[in-house]
């Protein structure tokens, strides 16, 4: 009879500290590393700004974000990579501009970048800056426009990759500007700088803070910014809009997505970690010696901006009549 009464016991034990296992372990997340997937390589903008917030996220989080950069492919590859990765809460996606336009230049992806991301928030806003080697000889935008207009095709720009942001706007600048340049992509943007210091290449358009030091040491020549107001870290740089090109502006950003099937309170404590850290002083002040705004919010207001900027550059990739190279 004890013998019985003793299955008994252990038969409804055993369901009650299963419970609380998988309860202790909810409550304990996360228990160890977490991976950040960035798209891009060292030295560009997402790199640059995702290590900054990378690390007083992971001391708002409680455990540390390893920065993974996976570039190749205008951010395809890493895109991907991101997309299939399992959903157990430790992989998270700097999910930003580039994620809105590369579906527009390809007719068929590996993934969907709507549907196969949890959206939780943005974290930082910045604009692209239209910068030249200092021996053209072009001091404003007009003067650029007019030096291209006289010389179609001789000019190279570079970006971090086809379809990327930088590619675009200059897409979309030569689009309403009526030049003709040519493109120059590079895998690593930190080498597009490198070569247009050197004067192999003439000019681009890049994320504020990639160029900045660059511009402020003299080693570029700043044109103009894609905002619209001045950056105030430049406050001498005229805007696009300012220069004579109405209407052009281009605002880039950064945010954090998880792969879909990550649960609600994973996804929810990455959020609350976000937060967090978008709310520290010192992080302000470094995203605005750097050219960048933070820029928090909610998962459901993340998701309408992303579909909106969707749709905002599927025109623009239209009107720019950029193409896959």
């Amino acid at each position: 009879m004890r013998e019985n009464r003793s299955v008994v016991i252990r038969a409804i034990a055993a369901p009650l500290l299963l419970c609380s296992v998988a309860a202790h372990a909810a409550e304990s997340y996360p228990s160890k590393p977490g991976r950040l997937i960035l798209p891009f390589g060292a030295g560009a903008s997402t790199d640059i700004i995702g290590r900054i917030f990378a690390q007083r996220f992971s001391e708002a989080w409680g455990q540390t974000l390893v920065v993974d950069n996976r570039p190749g492919a205008g951010g395809i590859l890493g895109t991907e990579l991101a997309a299939k990765a399992a959903p157990d809460g430790y992989t998270i996606f700097t999910f930003g501009i580039n994620q809105t336009i590369t579906p527009h230049l390809h007719k068929k992806l590996p993934y969907d970048a709507l549907r196969d991301f949890i959206p939780l928030s943005l974290y930082a806003t910045m604009p692209n800056i239209l910068c030249v080697n200092p021996a053209l000889p072009a001091k404003n935008v007009g003067e650029f426009i007019k030096l291209a207009k006289a010389n179609p095709g001789k000019y190279k720009f570079a970006s971090s990759g086809v379809g990327a942001s930088p590619h675009l706007t200059m897409e979309l600048f030569k689009s309403v500007a009526g030049i003709d340049m040519v493109h120059v992509p590079y895998k690593v943007a930190s080498q597009g700088y490198t070569d247009t210091i050197a004067g192999e290449i003439q000019s681009f358009f890049f994320n504020l803070p990639g160029p900045l030091l660059f511009v402020k040491a003299g080693r570029m020549r700043a044109l103009a910014v894609t905002s619209a107001k001045r950056a105030e870290q430049l406050p001498d740089v005229p805007t696009i809009i300012e220069s004579g090109l109405p209407d052009f502006i281009v605002t880039v950003w950064q945010g954090y997505a998880m792969p879909k099937g990550t649960s609600n309170a994973h996804a929810a404590s990455v959020h609350a970690a976000m937060m967090k850290a978008l709310a520290v002083p010192e992080l302000k002040q470094r995203f605005f010696d750097n050219g960048v705004s933070a820029a928090p919010q909610s998962p459901d207001a993340f998701a309408k901006f992303i579909k909106a900027e969707y749709a905002q550059w599927q025109k623009a990739v239209a009107i720019s009549g950029a193409k896959i190279e």
